[in-house]
């Protein structure tokens, strides 16, 4: 989640995750309404659960590698002025029989004591980060963590906790377990069937079948950049990627039967990971197979995310559908100073023009949102500079941290804001002639509306009130309204017809400006270049 420049009121946090697979550390400005401003981060993988499940003990090189990782980790929180580190540790640490001489270990090296947490605890830290980042007001949602040592269940119904289930399933163990020396499907229909016993007798169906799957961890965010690495959709974070069943299982299908070297080299797969990712997947597939959902959403935060919260003392609001996303979308627009009279404006006039031209443009509701977000923010580039700033607005869309949205979404609200001026959408402008024509058509549509409703706004003075439109056979008439102390609107509608080639284009008709008098407005073409 993404937040405003350190004040005098955030906090200043380090969190550190020491978990079976890697050592994780957040450095984070955490406001009082829990907004998470990221300073810096830091990773090592010294694969504390390697053999745990054998020997039942961390070995010795693991442990050195790890108190090293959190050393450093320390200094660099130290050096970064945080004044909270908190360090936890999970499911391998809390299930060998020398933990205690590893967090000695680390007290000696750090002066910091680590907190081992129980499987419980590291399920709420979980579930505190979903809260924290998807809309869980309404509904059954199941909020899933797959770890190098444990599965962790969260299930909450309106944001409110039912029930929290730990279980031994995390990526390395069930690898352990099954998947050595080398991986075969047979072995994988071994360990989903241990798997799926052990979800019969822990977690109950009654009442959560189709609920909500939020899936968080190495093993969701890996199995997303796989998705979309095969649709060729480049994204900046995973986050949000709705990954159906079928992806799932034709994924964990294909990557059983690679061998270790080429899974080293799938697209979207971090090859740390390759390892274990075949076990993490078809304990996911297992888990929704139980739950019997669509798919699942991907969350790229987790358990240190949750612990930044919890020292800041944070309880995340429960956001109903929509909130917030909405929230997440004004409070962006707000940390780029953009000028919200007219966004609004910009906003309302989009809408109505959707709502006209939707049946006959074979819209849906969800474009209906991608432009109402697109036009909200259409020009945050300004916060960079004028010129040139619907390509800085594309920019800064693409790298916000954006709630509630799927990275596909986000993408194409991005170019949807980048063509509300200049040249219309080609197939030769960076990140547009990758997409998939369905996605290009809907962002060249939903862009067409945008351009014309910022110059129904051109004087930024909200002179317009509602837009009549009447389809004719061999045009689309729009009629403007003024607002109440308005007392011209040519400028207006000289910018709405100077703009409307586009529209004209997804139409494929004339598009004619009426102003309130009757007369019509026929404007030069744009001539804005790229």
């Amino acid at each position: 989640m993404s937040a405003p420049i350190a004040s005098g009121t955030d906090v200043r946090i380090a969190a550190i995750d020491i978990g079976s697979n890697s050592v994780r550390q957040i450095i984070a400005d955490v406001s009082p309404a829990g907004q998470i401003r990221v300073v810096d981060e830091m990773k090592a993988m010294p694969r504390l659960g390697d053999g745990l499940e054998s020997s039942g003990a961390l070995s010795p090189d693991a442990i050195a590698l790890a108190v090293s990782a959190v050393q450093r980790m320390v200094l660099l929180a130290r050096q970064l002025g945080a004044a909270r580190l908190e360090i936890v540790a999970t499911s391998a640490v809390r299930d060998a029989a020398n933990a205690i001489e590893f967090t000695e270990q680390v007290y000696e090296a750090t002066g910091e004591r680590v907190r081992v947490l129980s499987g419980e605890e590291e399920a709420l830290l979980s579930f505190r980060s979903a809260l924290a980042h998807f809309e869980l007001g309404a509904g059954r949602t199941v909020v899933m963590d797959i770890g190098g040592g444990s599965l962790e269940l969260v299930l909450a119904k309106d944001g409110l906790i039912e029930r929290v289930a730990s279980l031994p399933f995390g990526a390395v163990r069930m690898t352990e377990k099954f998947l050595l020396p080398t991986v075969r499907p047979k072995r994988v229909r071994a360990l989903r069937e241990y798997v799926r016993e052990g979800l019969k007798k822990a977690v109950p169906v009654k009442d959560w079948r189709g609920a909500q799957i939020i899936g968080s961890g190495g093993t969701f965010t890996n199995l997303a950049g796989i998705v979309l690495a095969r649709q060729h959709v480049s994204v900046r974070s995973p986050h949000g990627t709705r990954v159906t069943r079928v992806e799932l299982e034709h994924a964990l299908d294909w990557l059983q039967r690679l061998d270790s070297d080429e899974r080293h080299l799938v697209p979207g797969l971090n090859p740390a990971r390759a390892d274990i990712i075949v076990a993490g997947l078809a304990v996911a597939a297992e888990v929704l197979s139980r739950f019997d959902p669509h798919d699942l959403l991907v969350s790229a935060y987790g358990i240190r995310e949750g612990l930044l919260l919890e020292t800041a003392r944070v309880t995340p609001v429960v956001a109903d559908p929509g909130v917030a996303r909405e929230r997440s979308v004004r409070e962006f627009a707000e940390r780029c100073h953009y000028e919200a009279p007219h966004a609004r404006q910009v906003q309302a006039l989009s809408l109505q023009l959707f709502d006209a031209l939707a049946p006959r443009l074979g819209l849906s509701p969800d474009d209906r949102r991608m432009l109402a977000d697109a036009a909200l923010l259409h020009d945050v580039g300004y916060h960079i500079n004028y010129e040139k700033h619907h390509k800085h607005s594309f920019h800064l869309i693409s790298h916000a941290e954006l709630l509630g949205m799927t990275p596909a979404e986000q993408v194409a609200i991005a170019h949807i804001a980048r063509y509300h001026r200049g040249a219309p959408p080609k197939l030769k402008h960076a990140g547009y002639g990758q997409l998939d024509k369905t996605m290009r058509d809907r962002i060249t549509k939903l862009s067409a509306i945008l351009r014309f409703a910022d110059g129904m706004d051109r004087g930024h003075v909200a002179a317009v009130g509602t837009l009549s439109v009447k389809w004719t056979s061999d045009a689309l008439r729009v009629m403007p309204s003024e607002t109440d102390g308005a007392t011209n609107i040519r400028l207006e509608c000289w910018g709405a017809s100077r703009k409307r080639h586009l529209l004209e284009d997804v139409l494929d008709r004339p598009v004619v400006v009426v102003m309130p008098d009757g007369t019509e407005v026929i404007a030069d073409d744009d001539g804005e270049s790229e």
